[in-house]
């Protein structure tokens, strides 16, 4: 047991003060079998009483100060109650100067029967203080409530005692009045103590209960002395012990795990209420009963008191109803937000209401960002906002969920995706037409995917609603066809995609992303000079997944960028670590368009080659058309800076493209590949032999090789040697294979790159 305690007590917990306090209540306690007030006793009567009540209270200062310094996250608690234990504490030995003399013992009894009342406030601000922090709109050091509940509290006690004794209250120091204030106090003191074991777990810290005892023995005795009529203090040798016994206690031990609370002006506003309605009360009865006095003066001062605290509470309930306001309002447009469209599908769930849910994503959003800056993306969201305002019906929520993504919720009055389709129409075509950006047009087209939802019973819940309409929107944005309308039998496996997506994101920091290598050989010597690196997932539990199956999902998902410079990363070191084996191999990389608008990209480049030490010409990088017309102007500026650096560019897929001459006359490339779909039909059909045979010689003349993709059969590197093409890659040589199989792949190869 002495072990557990010294893992509660705080480090370097003042025992031996604990030990002078505690032995100082138990003497008091012996020695309060005679009904002694503490002021009343004299040197001759029992010195040593007064001596061992200086002493309890000073050792409880001592120790409520030492904690005031120990915890910084409490200090304003235990600074507050010390300031306020030094008044009462101060007040003792006060009290027994002036109880010397017979002329002055009226003012000592005054004295220590007014101290507790004088600490009140920062007993009071202390306490509300202990797990509440300060917001925008409240702050807990509010004593005004306080000091008018306890106003409150005297008037109504005074009235009973008047009402029941049928006189006026005395108001002589040592009369009723401060006993009925020091009841006040203890009232409202253990009324707020009560409170804490709710707030944040606190029930859990046994401080809490120690406080909450040593107040209530206090409140006990104020009770006693009240209801027996007997002389103030006399209950304090018995009371006082074991309440300061318990505070030396709880300021000593460890601070409980709790989750603070932030002040909230609600509650002190139903305290105001009430305090306002109680003092009112009691201006009524006094006024019909004709009593006045301390009960009027203190029932008037409560009730203005509690007015003033109410006015200011409707000030920051007004503020706090700004801000929830605004904490459902997307701030750079003025829409609803994310949380305000939950909420409003909740209701509409509620009351049993067919609803569709369209979900819109700007498309190229990210290259108006880029391009033009921030500023202009924010200026083109408002624009968006406001425009499709026009197209809402009486009843639909508009609501931007965030970046560049918007939902329109829409009552419907049946559950029948006609009018879902509709509502997706109107959206899809109001964004159709252009807008006009710093002097530009810019158009900024969406894809729009819908939900409906029949209400009622079994409905869907907001989340489900929102991944089938994210589903049905990603499908618009894949097939480019207008609005899509989630179909359970057509959408089924894309739930599944959005938990691969999730899988990806984190695959892109891990190590589950792998490399094969697919070999490029020499047409003429069939010699193997280089290796297309191309990315395979090695997924935990659906083992090894192709390219196509998580491609096209990180494309849609804006993954693209980042997973190919996960593989570019590898690719170089795989190629660094050949390169000092002494395998002379190019390794081919493919670049996205994400890539592509990365004016940063070349810079990057040059760092991963110097890092692992791999020559510049060592490294392929290979570029659709497609990608070129992204954004020609960038996408040219980023491939002629990593030309700049050495590096190989290839035009990947050539001939499927747009404005392949073009191309070939402003870009410096070293090499083109031709098109599975070229290579295929390159036996069988004519025009494919005769643009073949063309591209190979104008590849030539322009200083370019050829690189042929997809050769699967000996006659077909036969044809492409016969046409002077100048490397082959397919399954005739060999699949993509993991670096250890392609290494063993090279040891049987008749001609190895070395």
């Amino acid at each position: 047991m002495q072990a557990a305690l010294r893992t509660r007590l705080l480090p370097g917990a003042p025992v031996i003060t604990t030990t002078i306090v505690v032995v100082a209540a138990a003497l008091l306690l012996a020695a309060g079998q005679g009904r002694v007030d503490a002021v009343s006793a004299t040197p001759t009567t029992g010195p040593w009483r007064l001596l061992l009540m200086g002493a309890l209270h000073g050792g409880l200062l001592t120790v409520l100060f030492w904690r005031a310094r120990q915890v910084a996250h409490e200090r304003t608690v235990w600074s507050r109650i010390a300031a306020g234990a030094a008044i009462i504490a101060g007040a003792v030995p006060l009290a027994v100067l002036l109880g010397l003399s017979p002329d002055t013992r009226d003012a000592a009894v005054a004295l220590t029967l007014w101290a507790p009342v004088a600490a009140f406030p920062l007993v009071y601000g202390g306490l509300v203080r202990w797990n509440r922090f300060s917001t925008n709109l409240a702050d807990p050091n509010d004593t005004l409530n306080g000091a008018s509940a306890v106003l409150a509290v005297v008037a109504l006690v005074t009235l009973v005692l008047q009402l029941d004794s049928g006189s006026a209250l005395p108001t002589s120091p040592t009369g009723p009045l401060p006993v009925v204030a020091g009841f006040a106090v203890e009232f409202v003191i253990l009324g707020t103590v009560a409170t804490l074991p709710f707030l944040g777990n606190m029930g859990r810290d046994p401080r809490t209960w120690l406080v909450l005892g040593s107040f209530g023995v206090s409140f006990a005795g104020d009770t006693a002395t009240l209801v027996s009529g007997a002389r103030p203090g006399t209950w304090a040798w018995v009371v006082e012990p074991i309440a300061v016994a318990c505070l030396a206690l709880a300021a000593v031990l460890r601070p409980g795990r709790a989750e603070p609370q932030p002040a909230d002006p609600t509650a002190s506003t139903i305290g105001a209420f009430v305090v306002i309605l109680a003092s009112t009360g009691v201006l009524l009865v006094a006024a019909l009963h004709g009593v006045g006095g301390p009960t009027t003066w203190c029932a008037a001062l409560a009730a203005t008191g509690s007015g003033v605290r109410l006015l200011v509470n409707v000030r920051e309930l007004a503020v706090l109803a700004v801000t929830r306001r605004e904490a459902l309002t997307d701030e750079l447009t003025g829409l609803a937000n994310r949380r305000a469209m939950l909420r409003r599908m909740d209701e509409l769930a509620g009351e049993g209401t067919p609803l569709a849910l369209a979900l819109l994503d700007l498309d190229k959003f990210k290259d108006v960002n880029d391009a033009l800056g921030h500023a202009a993306g924010d200026h083109l969201l408002r624009m968006v906002a406001t425009r499709l305002e026009t197209v809402l019906r009486p009843g639909d929520l508009l609501a931007r969920l965030g970046g560049d993504e918007f939902a329109v919720l829409a009552p419907l009055d049946s559950p029948l995706g006609d009018s879902a389709l509709a509502l997706g129409r109107r959206l899809h075509d109001r964004l159709a037409e252009p807008f006009p950006i710093e002097g530009m047009v810019i158009h900024s087209a969406a894809s729009v995917g819908l939900t409906v939802s029949p209400g009622g019973e079994g409905s869907a819940s907001p989340t489900q609603l929102l991944r089938e309409a994210d589903v049905a929107m990603y499908d618009a944005k894949r097939t480019a066809s207008g609005p899509a309308l989630y179909d359970s039998a057509r959408h089924a496996g894309s739930s599944g995609n959005l938990a691969l997506v999730a899988d990806l994101r984190a695959a892109l920091t891990g190590d589950e992303l792998v490399l094969h290598h697919q070999p490029q050989l020499d047409v003429t010597t069939g010699r193997p000079v280089g290796v297309e690196a191309l990315v395979r997932w090695q997924h935990p539990v659906r083992g090894l997944l192709g390219p196509g199956e998580f491609l096209p999902l990180a494309e849609v998902h804006g993954l693209m960028g980042t997973l190919t410079e996960v593989v570019l990363g590898r690719a170089v070191a795989q190629a660094a670590e050949w390169h000092r084996r002494g395998l002379d191999l190019r390794m081919s990389v493919n670049l996205s368009a994400s890539n592509l608008l990365d004016a940063g990209l070349p810079g990057r480049v040059a760092e991963l080659l110097a890092a692992h030490g791999l020559p510049a010409e060592r490294l392929i990088l290979e570029v659709t058309e497609s990608v070129l017309l992204t954004d020609p102007d960038r996408s040219i500026a980023v491939v002629r800076r990593l030309a700049d650096l050495g590096a190989g560019v290839s035009i990947d897929d050539f001939g499927t493209g747009y404005s392949s001459l073009a191309y070939l006359r402003d870009l410096p490339v070293a090499e083109l590949k031709l098109d599975r779909s070229f290579t295929a039909d390159l036996l069988t059909d004519e025009r494919t032999e005769a643009i073949v045979s063309s591209t190979v010689e104008l590849a030539h003349r322009l200083g370019l090789r050829v690189v042929a993709e997809g050769v699967e059969q000996p006659e077909t590197f036969s044809y492409l040697q016969a046409l002077g093409c100048d490397l082959s890659q397919g399954f005739l040589h060999s699949r993509p294979l993991p670096a250890e199989q392609f290494e063993e792949w090279l040891t049987r190869s008749p001609a190895v790159a070395r």
